[in-house]
């Protein structure tokens, strides 16, 4: 769980405050075998699947939170839990001070949820119409209802699709709209699964570029997640790391990478450093910048061969992250 930018506010000022939160599914399992058909429905075989255990979890006001993990790392569950669709099966729950199940009818009027593979408009209708259709259901004043519809046409940019059908709407122009949705009411909390999940990276920079912007210049509070890892998928949901990218990657090392160009197409061995591969007369490494100096690599690499250019970079956050969930199994 990473924060992307500053809090707003004081740390005494908790938006979301849950503790101890555990969830677990119960999946039927079916036998393939036909002879087993009968017994199944008898005595059914089932499978508990840990979604949450023992998460506890701080969002302050106006904070926008990444919170991230592969798939089955219960990142829909916490924000279903959140946005008070779920309730926990242990754990207590508080988001604006109010209880999400308890406090149903006043808290769900206070948030936005957006769920990146499931939308809310009207597939066979045009986006206008579901907009209108929110604003009855929700009982928005039509004042409020034209002064917010009008920004948020302006900052999500619906106006050339607002009078398209759903179905003839790419997935980034179908998630803005959905954004557009969820801040009619003008929430205090913005809960996102997943976004950007599936969208180009222009729109996909247009979709984070708008959250960033709602925060800073509403004070909105945002919590996402993101999607890593695909093939994690055993890992139980718990918070494995809580900080910023700079903490995360001082703990799990300085990892750097060093590309070299050589006169020889033999890579050099270097003591320090792993080799990741070579290509083109380029040697790419990977080592831990805490451990091992740049320049003493570089002074082995001139006894093997001519070097003739230098390269140096972090590693990609990714790799960091993966080393994390690596680390956590083990």
């Amino acid at each position: 769980m990473n924060a992307l930018v500053p809090p707003a506010t004081s740390a005494s000022d908790i938006a979301v405050d849950a503790r101890g939160l555990c969830k677990t599914f119960r999946q039927r399992q079916r036998s393939e075998k036909l002879s087993e058909v009968f017994a199944n429905l008898w005595h059914p075989r089932v499978r508990l699947v840990e979604a949450l255990r023992d998460v506890d979890l701080q969002v302050r006001r106006g904070e926008i939170v990444a919170y991230a993990g592969p798939n089955g790392a219960g990142k829909s569950t916490t924000v279903k839990i959140l946005s008070g669709i779920l309730a926990p099966d242990a754990g207590q729950v508080r988001v604006l001070g109010l209880n999400p199940i308890a406090d149903r009818i006043r808290y769900v009027g206070r948030i936005g949820v957006v769920f990146g593979q499931r939308t809310e408009l009207w597939w066979d209708q045009p986006v206008a119409a579901s907009f209108e259709w929110k604003r009855v259901v929700w009982e928005i004043p039509r004042p409020r209802y034209e002064r917010m519809l009008g920004q948020v046409r302006e900052l999500l940019g619906l106006d050339e699709f607002f009078h398209s059908l759903t179905r003839e709407l790419s997935l980034g122009q179908r998630m803005r709209a959905d954004l557009g949705l969820a801040l009619l009411r003008e929430p205090e909390i913005l809960f996102l699964d997943e976004p950007t999940i599936g969208v180009d990276v222009l729109a996909k920079r247009h979709i984070l570029e708008f959250i960033i912007a709602l925060n800073r210049d509403r004070q909105v509070t945002v919590m996402l997640t993101s999607h890593d890892m695909d093939e994690l998928q055993q890992l139980a949901g718990r918070i494995a790391f809580d900080g910023d990218f700079d903490q995360l990657r001082r703990r799990f090392a300085d990892r750097r990478r060093l590309r070299l160009q050589t006169r020889g197409g033999e890579a050099p061995q270097l003591q320090g450093a792993d080799l990741l591969g070579s290509e083109g007369g380029w040697h790419e490494y990977r080592f831990d910048a805490g451990q091992t100096e740049i320049v003493a690599l570089l002074e082995q690499a001139r006894t093997h061969a001519p070097i003739l250019d230098v390269a140096t970079h972090r590693a990609p956050i990714d790799e960091v992250i993966a080393d994390l969930y690596q680390q956590w199994r083990q």
